[in-house]
């Protein structure tokens, strides 16, 4: 019993280490997705047409985030290893060759949304139940999609920062940066939604405009207090001088970062496609899975954060030489996410029936987001595993594996039998989105395989 506990579960020390690097992560992303939440009940109780609308131009974002992600993830898995070698101007080459890759999804997505945006949105639009118009929710969508976009760089510069400083183990900076946004967007929520305090009344484009306004305050704080503060974080001295990036780093991440911005930009697609499928089912669907994932986002924070810290201290105790430190260090993280995991189930559940009745939409509607939130709950453990594994996979560089685990299967199995159900079959919708979201049990069979094979301890830099 004593040798399962030491493998499986750390000490007091243990625990307060994992505490002190991840609990500001978790608050932050709390935060972020509890005013996202606040956001979308406040949308919710203008009406459904604008709730569908937000929630289909979100999805499209998602991908945009999703690119900002990998993009980041791919340098950041050198930054990690630096940090652990104390090695500030490798971490310096590594921020600009941030900048370089977020200023190229800069172009890339205004480009893509600006010219392409009428038949993004119309993919999601059919009809089917009783519930939404069509041709409101296009024109909602399209005028929250365009003031959105004026939050695209200040979003992509503050990934720059925050990535960079939670790479280094600093992870309060960007909480504090993200309450700070956290509460200019929930204020302007109010004031431009519903009119409040002689503010005009602007709807979803309200919604919209708050959101811009909390990216820049964002940005604006981490800027700020990182070149503030120099002498701690030493790596921004001079960063800006000039772009230069060493050409054997810059190969070294494009060919260990390109698998990973290619898998994050897969994978979102993967997930758009996948809602893409659902949504044949009628603009209720969309409604529906909007009120779910809103509160399932908020909930699996809690262990969906344990990836990111895996990712920081897998990846700096790999540039410190600590191979078996680091494997036994990562098969404790994952437990304690899966752990986690369950009680987030619970909360689940438990909110099923209660959030949806917050909603001032139709019953049709409450009783699929409802029965949604019943099946995220039965796969959040495995959800939590698969999540870990991800991020312990890419620790370690191994990102033409961690490409094929998550977009390969995603575009392999879950985009493919999605599509299948969707078009040739008339299986329910709720049932037909257990059978997707169930696959993450056989993802979590190949995740525990690779990840016990330890072809991920690597060290990549020099």
């Amino acid at each position: 019993m004593e040798r399962i506990r030491t493998k499986y579960f750390g000490d007091k020390a243990f625990y307060k280490m994992i505490l002190a690097i991840a609990l500001p992560i978790v608050v932050q992303n709390l935060l972020t997705n509890f005013v996202a939440m606040l956001d979308n009940v406040m949308v919710g109780k203008v009406g459904t047409d604008q709730m569908t609308g937000v929630a289909v131009v979100n999805q499209l974002i998602f991908v945009f985030n999703l690119a900002v992600f990998g993009g980041m993830s791919g340098a950041g898995i050198f930054s990690a290893q630096y940090f652990g070698r104390e090695d500030h101007k490798g971490v310096r080459n590594v921020f600009r060759m941030k900048f370089i890759i977020g200023l190229i999804i800069i172009a890339i997505s205004l480009f893509i949304f600006i010219l392409f945006h009428q038949p993004l949105i119309h993919m999601f639009l059919h009809e089917g139940g009783s519930s939404g118009n069509i041709a409101a929710t296009y024109d909602y969508a399209k005028t929250y999609l365009f003031i959105m976009l004026f939050s695209i760089p200040p979003f992509v510069v503050s990934n720059c920062y925050s990535t960079t400083l939670k790479e280094a183990g600093q992870t309060a900076i960007p909480m504090v940066a993200g309450l700070f946004a956290v509460v200019i967007d929930f204020v302007f929520n109010a004031l431009l939604i519903f009119g409040l305090l002689g503010f005009p009344k602007l709807g979803v484009a309200g919604a919209a405009i708050a959101t811009v306004l909390s990216r820049f305050v964002e940005c604006g704080y981490l800027m700020f207090y990182t070149h503030r503060h120099s002498e701690k974080y030493q790596f921004i001295k001079g960063v800006y001088r000039s772009l230069y990036v060493p050409m054997h780093l810059v190969k070294n991440i494009i060919y260990r970062g390109t698998p990973l911005l290619f898998n994050e930009l897969l994978w979102a697609a993967g997930i758009t496609m996948q809602t893409q499928a659902f949504s044949i089912r009628g603009l209720p669907t969309v409604a529906g899975l909007n009120i779910a994932n809103t509160i399932n986002n908020v909930v699996n924070t809690a262990f969906l954060t344990m990836g990111v810290a895996i990712s920081i201290v897998i990846g700096q105790l790999l540039g410190a030489g600590k191979k078996q430190e680091a494997k036994d260090t990562d098969r404790k993280m994952i437990v304690c996410s899966v752990l986690i995991s369950v009680g987030v189930s619970a909360i689940l559940v438990t909110a099923s029936a209660l959030f949806p009745q917050i909603y001032n939409t139709t019953g049709e509607i409450r009783y699929l987001a409802s029965h949604f939130i019943l099946v995220y709950a039965l796969a959040a453990p495995f959800n939590a595993f698969t999540n870990a594994s991800y991020f312990t996979l890419r620790s370690g560089g191994k990102t033409v594996m961690t490409f094929i685990f998550d977009s390969g299967f995603i575009w392999g199995i879950n985009v493919p039998l999605a599509m299948i159900l969707a078009h040739f079959t008339t299986l329910p919708i709720v049932w037909m989105f257990f059978c997707i979201s169930m696959l993450d049990v056989v993802k979590s069979v190949i995740g525990f395989i690779l990840v016990k094979r330890g072809t991920w301890l690597n060290i990549i830099v020099e």
